[in-house]
This record gives structure tokens, C-alpha cells and sequence, in this order.
């Protein structure tokens, strides 16, 4: 984990995600904690990993999310250069 993000609040918050158990409580936590810009920019990041890691096309996922290519390239930076977070949850959402 990158040491810079390391923190008390960072951790009660991944403590308090980590106790959500359906979909229904999760949308009713995030709505509670983010604006709704917030969580689309997130999701819409975590949509952009998913078809990077694909191996999908830049122009295919500006057509298809509405991202710009600035998000796109940081979330490929991330892919490339990260701590492998999104592939560790994506391995996992396709072994169920």
C-alpha cells in the first residue's frame, strides 16, 4: 500500500465499506457519502479500468463511457503503474 495514503480516516473508511454486505446497503452508504458526481466519476473510472484491462480502444471507451481521454490515461497509468488493485477485484468479480 502507497504510504502517503496511509491514514486513521482513510482506514475507518475501507473498515466501514468492508462491513457493507448487499448492493441495497451499499448504494444507501454511498449515497449517504458522496455527491452523486462523485460516485459516477468513480464508477465511470472503474468502467474505464475494466475495458482497458480488455485491451479495448481508446476511441471504443470515450464512445462508450463518455470519459475523456485525460481519465483514460490515468486510469491506464494506474493499470500499468498501480498496485494492482483493479485487477485484484476484477480476477475476483469474474471467479464468481
Amino acid at each position: 500500500m502507497n504510504s502517503k495514503l496511509k491514514d486513521p480516516n482513510i482506514d475507518f473508511l475501507f473498515k466501514a465499506i468492508l462491513e457493507l454486505k448487499t448492493m441495497d446497503e451499499c448504494y444507501d452508504f454511498f449515497e449517504d457519502l458522496c455527491t452523486i458526481t462523485e460516485l459516477k466519476s468513480i464508477s465511470q473510472r472503474i468502467v474505464v479500468a475494466h475495458m482497458l484491462s480488455e485491451k479495448r480502444v481508446y476511441s471504443d471507451i470515450v464512445k462508450e463511457t463518455g470519459a475523456s481521454t485525460a481519465t483514460i490515461s490515468r486510469v491506464n497509468r494506474s493499470l500499468n503503474y498501480g498496485n494492482d488493485g483493479y485487477e485484484c477485484v476484477f480476477e475476483r468479480l469474474k471467479n464468481k
